[in-house]
């Protein structure tokens, strides 16, 4: 069963303590929080203090997405007791495998977004050693995008990777993800989707978190 992520970029910052316990209450499987810079991409949201805030007042894991320069810099902030996943940009590291290996040691599973136009082939030495690949189905930076149809072709080569290779990493999801697509994206290999505006849009959001785990199931 595929596991809904709802993101908080979405939803009303001034009550994120609230926002979280709707998405609690409607059974999601992780809080996705997207942390930007305004370098790697041109929007800024929040940093370790607001994720760590939020430590004790859910007992959702955080799923938490790098959109960050240098990111290494900055992942011990973001490894928190309810931290489940880090996830940095292919595309903002230099020294990946070192980065791999120092979320893992911070105790957390390690992810690798990749932008829409970043192709798969660029993570083919490192598929063995992360957890979870994110593929950015909307240029990041932004919340509200709409779906990039090319990207389903990346997550359908992902997973006939993993099982060629027996790998056992998991496909995750973020941008334009709607009730409309989400069984489709389930299909072609997809394990978490990350939904913002489409959750947090809705009049009852525990609703709509059960209404993609009735598609996604």
């Amino acid at each position: 069963m595929a596991k809904l992520s709802p993101s908080l970029l979405a939803s009303d910052f001034s009550h994120l303590a609230d926002q979280v316990a709707l998405i609690e209450e409607g059974e999601a499987g992780f809080v996705h929080m997207d942390i930007m810079d305004g370098q790697f991409v041109p929007n800024i949201t929040f940093g370790g203090p607001v994720v760590k805030s939020l430590v004790g007042k859910t007992k959702l894991p955080f799923d938490i997405h790098l959109m960050i320069e240098h990111p290494e810099h900055r992942i011990p902030d973001f490894a928190t007791p309810q931290t489940e996943y880090i996830v940095v940009h292919q595309e903002a590291c230099t020294h990946l495998d070192r980065v791999i290996h120092q979320i893992k040691e911070l105790g957390c599973k390690a992810g690798v977004a990749l932008n829409p136009a970043t192709p798969v082939s660029t993570l083919e030495c490192i598929l063995g050693e992360v957890d979870m690949v994110l593929i950015m189905s909307v240029n990041p930076g932004f919340g509200g995008q709409k779906f990039i149809p090319y990207t389903v072709l990346k997550i359908c080569e992902l997973d006939e990777i993993r099982k060629n290779e027996d790998l056992d990493f998991l496909i995750e999801v973020d941008g334009g993800v709607t009730l409309d697509n989400a069984a489709m994206l389930v299909e072609s290999g997809a394990d978490i989707l990350v939904a913002g505006s489409a959750v947090f849009g809705a009049k009852d959001v525990p609703a709509r978190c059960r209404e993609f785990h009735e598609i996604i199931k």
